[in-house]
């Protein structure tokens, strides 16, 4: 069983429960997404195992999950990082933070206050946790920008609202 941050709308911490429970109910919780480039500016993208509980086989960023008791919202973004794709040396910053909420064809929800990690990495990924990922790729923003629009089936929900919204802010490539 794990236990993930419960947040009410001011993204306050309220209290933690089981993770499947939230998603079973809708519950509004705090998670992260990181989002890595390259120094040729190509984004890390991560293929969800087919085994995953909703969104099996999409396309996403880098890493993305929840923060757990006794840790910072940073701390749980270095955690995943590390336990999906074998990563331990990014360099990440916290850049923005999104609110959505959606339900998926198997009934849960997800209902997130994202924070939003951008960082560099100039490695290969030559580990990943199969229970998590299915493939890795790196990609240039002109390519994936281009099929999210012809193919946005193929990619997460959230994905989809993250680059839009990193688009906006003028965060779609790393500058440190």
């Amino acid at each position: 069983m794990e236990n993930i941050a419960v947040v009410n709308s001011n993204d306050e911490i309220v209290g933690y429960k089981e993770k499947m429970l939230v998603h079973e109910e809708g519950i509004l919780h705090r998670a992260f997404s990181v989002l890595l480039f390259n120094s040729k500016n190509e984004m890390l993208l991560q293929r969800r195992s087919f085994s995953k509980y909703h969104s099996p086989g999409e396309w996403t960023n880098a890493c993305c999950s929840h923060q757990k008791e006794n840790e910072t919202i940073k701390e749980a973004a270095i955690r995943r990082l590390y336990e999906e794709l074998g990563i331990n040396d990014a360099v990440i910053e916290e850049e923005f933070v999104f609110h959505y909420k959606c339900q998926f064809d198997n009934k849960l929800w997800e209902n997130e206050i994202d924070h939003v990690f951008i960082g560099r990495y100039d490695n290969n990924v030559e580990y990943f946790n199969l229970d998590e990922v299915h493939e890795v790729r790196w990609i240039s923003v002109s390519e994936l920008l281009k099929l999210i629009k012809e193919k946005p089936e193929e990619f997460t929900y959230w994905f989809k609202i993250l680059i839009s919204k990193a688009e906006e802010l003028k965060k779609l490539y790393i500058n440190y």
